[in-house]
């Protein structure tokens, strides 16, 4: 069975992009401000709104809105992966298979990533909870305010979350969201 990306334009998703094989190497400092040249690039040609955000050490989720007759986010992804690719100087690059660059792949992230058109607000809540929590959830802070690559930080002062959402609670998120 071949899976389908969505077709519906100007809508909003969430997606999880990871790094190949799981290297820890997005959150080193240099990576950080490489990753957000990468957005902003891509989002300076072709534009879309960054709802919610997370940079984990192996792993970005986020909440994208499209334009209106546009759906596109598959090569707004390729566009940001290459940037981040091009210019990263991690060591993780020394590993880039020959196989791997024969299929047309970069070494540092898994080839394809997981999107969800988001439904309703109800939806789009529920994700946005899930990438605000999700470094709590890998046991990297115990408060989603502790984290710095979030856009919780945002929400916070927008007044959306108190700055304590999330501490020492449990949250358990339904099995549809935030497949990764």
């Amino acid at each position: 069975m071949q899976y389908r990306r969505s077709q519906a334009q100007g809508a909003t998703f969430f997606f999880t992009v990871v790094t190949y094989k799981r290297k820890k190497i997005l959150c080193h400092e240099a990576n950080v401000t490489l990753i957000k040249e990468a957005f902003q690039h891509v989002i300076k040609r072709h534009i879309f709104r960054i709802r919610a955000f997370v940079l984990l050490p192996d792993h970005i989720h986020c909440i994208w809105s499209l334009p209106e007759n546009d759906n596109n986010f598959s090569m707004r992804w390729r566009l940001i992966k290459g940037y981040f690719s091009r210019y990263c100087k991690s060591e993780y690059k020394k590993f880039q298979s020959t196989s791997r660059q024969n299929k047309g792949e970069r070494g540092i992230w898994q080839r394809r990533f997981w999107e969800h058109q988001i439904r309703n607000e109800v939806d789009f809540i529920k994700h946005v909870e899930y990438i605000h929590f999700n470094p709590v959830k890998h046991g990297l802070v115990k408060s989603p305010i502790d984290w710095p690559y979030s856009s919780f930080h945002r929400y916070v002062k927008q007044g959306n979350y108190d700055s304590d959402w999330g501490v020492g609670a449990e949250i358990n998120f339904d099995e549809n969201v935030g497949y990764e």
